[in-house]
């Protein structure tokens, strides 16, 4: 009778030979076995980019059928925080779950004084993913809005002082917009300051580094870099979800990397919080133990909490109002396939976004391009020139943004519709300003007190007026990112003649 591990390793042979000849134009660009784009098929934004590794891997686990977040699970999570140098990382069913968790842990009575209490402030940006900032709302605390650059698309993060309160404000949460980390000194410093959380939305930004003078990054309470990443003896230089106390993270597939619905909560440095997001992640329970183990803290039955007798059972002990949000262990044995796969998947968003910015060039009479956070301008033979901070990003391009300028012949709503016109995928700058949005506008005229605008947003309009963004994902081959080009020069030429 055949052997079950000889079945299997059938299976597994035929699932990746279907893969093979199935998949082929999911493959990253430059794989031999990659299908060839012809002319005239769409070109995605983003999407996944696999080969016959991770759908072995998913079949695998299908088999051995545990279902429930397990032992491939588990090593994602370790996997994962090595490669940031993160204390801790947890997997959960979606970026917006990462979100929630991040927020809801800050919400613990065990903080004491320093937890998120109902009607307390959460500083972030108008101009973003609606799922950074509707957490703050869910937790019953207030965001406050300030203004987003429109050149980084991120936060303008010298109004965080116009936004703070004294005894109100508790945390700062922000996403690093499109790949292009926000200003983390100026942030950092205002933290410190006033002894708030800092979490990192860095669902779009798995990948980035931000770098400071080594004096600078010590005073802030830095001392090492981020595991892989060196700039000099003089300098910190470190993974962007590792700055902040807790960061967020999306696997969702236009993603940098993905499990198909998925994401994570990293804890950078704090132990008590690991312990508690994970107990809000999974039922609000008191006990730490992985799924299918017992008894980790050798006291199950000898714990004294809350109302409950003496002894009751650790494993059904609830500290928090928590939620089920874990993935399932076939999405992480995806993800693990992934994470080998992360560093070129970043190279090559660094190296599409720099491959269309050149093309494009000839063109900036009427369109303008992102530029990383500190850096003042860009040339095509000597790349980014950078401010006097002495600071510095890389971006790990999520997308290509451009907006159209007011002396442009054409409005940004006219290109978009030519790139549909070619199929060529394209999207807004996420929620525009979210406070334009009728799920705002709505919450407003039902309870003006819940959100604070602290300044003008006139960034976070020009945002939703004027700008878009193409893809720069590790699917986009060359003859793909050249029609792009050919595209929008064309239609430039034309409307500018």
């Amino acid at each position: 009778m055949e052997s079950l591990s000889a079945i299997k390793k059938e299976i597994l042979e035929l699932a990746e030979l279907y893969s093979k000849k199935a998949h082929s134009a999911f493959r990253p660009d430059g794989d031999p076995l990659r299908a060839k784009w012809e002319a005239g098929s769409p070109i995605p934004y983003a999407g996944r980019v696999f080969t016959e590794e991770e759908v072995a891997a998913a079949v695998s686990s299908t088999l051995d059928f545990w279902l429930t977040l397990g032992s491939e699970g588990m090593n994602m999570e370790k996997e994962l925080s090595e490669f940031l140098g993160a204390r801790k990382c947890l997997l959960v069913n979606s970026g917006s779950s990462a979100n929630l968790v991040a927020i809801s842990t800050l919400t613990s009575h065990k903080l004491k004084e320093k937890k998120i209490s109902q009607g307390d402030e959460v500083i972030t940006v108008a101009a973003g993913f609606p799922t950074t900032v509707a957490p703050i709302i869910q937790i019953g605390a207030k965001p406050v809005f300030i203004d987003a650059d429109p050149i980084t698309g991120n936060a303008r993060c010298d109004q965080l002082e116009k936004a703070y309160r004294k005894g109100k404000t508790k945390a700062v949460m922000m996403a690093h917009a499109l790949g292009n980390p926000f200003d983390l000194t100026k942030t950092l410093e205002f933290c410190r300051k006033y002894d708030l959380w800092l979490i990192e939305d860095n669902c779009d930004a798995l990948g980035c580094s931000y770098s400071m003078p080594k004096e600078l990054a010590n005073k802030l309470g830095f001392k090492n870099n981020s595991p892989g990443l060196f700039d000099g003896e003089d300098r910190i230089i470190r993974w962007t979800g590792t700055w902040g106390d807790i960061s967020t993270q999306s696997f969702y597939p236009p993603h940098h990397l993905t499990m198909g619905e998925g994401g994570a909560v990293n804890i950078v440095n704090s132990a008590k919080l690991a312990v508690i997001a994970e107990s809000f992640r999974d039922w609000g329970r008191d006990c730490w133990c992985p799924s299918g183990i017992d008894n980790t803290c050798n006291k199950r039955f000898d714990w004294k909490l809350g109302e409950l007798p003496k002894g009751y059972d650790h494993k059904y002990t609830y500290s928090h109002l928590g939620f089920n949000l874990k993935p399932l262990d076939i999405q992480a044995a995806i993800g693990r396939v992934q994470i080998k796969r992360l560093p070129e998947f970043i190279e090559t968003r660094k190296s599409n976004w720099e491959y269309l910015r050149s093309g494009l060039a000839s063109n900036e009479k009427f369109i303008s391009f992102a530029l990383p956070t500190h850096a003042i301008n860009w040339s095509k033979s000597n790349g980014f020139s950078w401010d006097e901070s002495n600071c510095y990003s890389d971006c790990s391009w999520f997308g290509f943004k451009i907006s159209i300028k007011p002396t442009a012949p054409f409005t940004r709503t006219e290109l978009a519709k030519e790139l549909d016109k070619y199929k060529i995928g394209n999207r807004m700058l996420f929620g525009g300003n979210l406070l334009r949005q009728p799920a705002f506008v709505e919450l407003k005229k039902e309870n003006p007190d819940a959100f604070r605008v602290a300044t003008e947003v006139t960034g976070s309009d020009q945002i939703m007026n004027d700008t878009l963004f193409l893809g720069t994902y590790p699917g986009l081959t060359k003859p793909m990112l050249d029609f792009e080009i050919e595209i929008i020069n064309n239609f430039i030429l034309d409307r500018s003649s």
